[in-house]
C-alpha cells in the first residue's frame, strides 16, 4: 500500500520537471510526512498542457453519499480498479500523476515496527500513478480527490510489505495523463511499477508515525534505529 510519502524538492524544480502551469496559485513547499486526507500536490493534464492542483487524498466517487468513503479509498490495486465501480470510470479518463522523492512503510524488526523511507537510488523526483474524481456536495460545493495506485511487490521491497505504490517510468508519465487513451488494457499496460532494484531502502525516524510531524527531521533515523540498521 501507500499511506505515507514526501516531496522536498522546490516549487521550481516542481515545475520544471513536469513542464507544468501553477495556474490556480495551488500552496506549496516541501513536505516530509504526507498522510492520508490531507490535500496533496498532483499534476493533471486538459490535453494541450499539465497542470499542477491539489486533490484530497481519498477517493470518493461523484454517486457517493458521504464523502466518508474517502477515508477507504486511499489506494486502487491494479488488479481490480478496473473493475470497480468507484475506480473504473477514473481510470478511463481522470488519471494524474502525485509527485514524491520517497515513501515510507513500516519494517517489523525485533524491537518492533520501524518506518523506512523508500526511494529512488539517485534520490529523484518520481511520479506515482493516480486516478482522481470530483464529489459534488449538496451546497453545490465540489470536493476533488485521489487514490494511489498500488501493486504486488517484488524483489527487497517484498521484505517491507506485500504492496508498493505504482512508480511509473519516466517515458510512461505523459501517456498516463493522456485522455485520449481509455481502453482499460492500454491504460494497465502503463502501470508496470518501477524495477526495484532502482529503489533503495533507509530508515527513517518514528516521529513519521504521528503525523502532525512534518519537518526534514522525519528522514533521519532516530539513535535506536541507527545502531539497528
Amino acid at each position: 500500500m501507500c499511506g505515507r510519502y514526501t516531496i522536498t524538492i522546490s516549487f521550481e524544480e516542481l515545475l520544471a520537471y513536469y513542464s507544468a502551469d501553477d495556474a490556480a496559485g495551488s500552496p506549496y513547499g516541501p513536505r516530509y510526512n504526507i498522510a492520508p486526507g490531507q490535500l496533496v500536490p498532483a499534476i493533471v493534464s486538459d490535453g494541450s498542457r499539465n497542470r499542477l492542483g491539489l486533490l484530497k487524498w481519498g477517493l470518493v466517487p461523484p454517486w457517493a453519499e458521504d464523502p466518508k468513503v474517502g477515508g477507504k479509498m486511499l489506494n486502487a490495486r491494479v488488479e481490480t480498479v478496473a473493475e470497480r465501480p468507484a475506480f473504473r470510470e477514473a481510470l478511463r479518463r481522470r488519471r494524474c500523476l502525485i509527485p514524491a522523492d520517497g515513501y515510507y512503510e513500516w519494517r517489523q524488526t525485533a524491537g518492533g515496527k520501524r518506518p523506512m523511507r523508500i526511494r529512488r537510488k539517485d534520490g529523484a523526483l518520481f511520479s506515482m500513478a493516480a486516478i482522481y474524481e470530483s464529489w459534488t456536495a449538496p451546497d453545490g460545493s465540489r470536493l476533488r480527490t485521489c487514490a494511489i495506485l498500488t501493486a504486488p511487490a517484488k524483489g527487497h521491497l517484498a521484505d517491507i510489505h506485500d504492496r508498493v505504490p505504482v512508480i511509473l517510468n519516466r517515458r510512461s508519465e505523459a501517456a498516463w495523463l493522456d485522455r485520449r487513451i481509455q481502453r482499460p488494457d492500454e491504460v494497465l499496460q502503463l502501470a508496470i511499477p518501477l524495477d526495484p532494484a532502482e529503489l533503495v531502502v533507509d530508515p527513517a525516524n518514528r516521529r513519521v508515525g504521528n503525523v502532525t510531524n512534518d519537518d526534514p527531521g522525519c528522514l533521519v533515523p532516530d539513535e535506536e534505529q541507527g545502531e539497528l540498521f
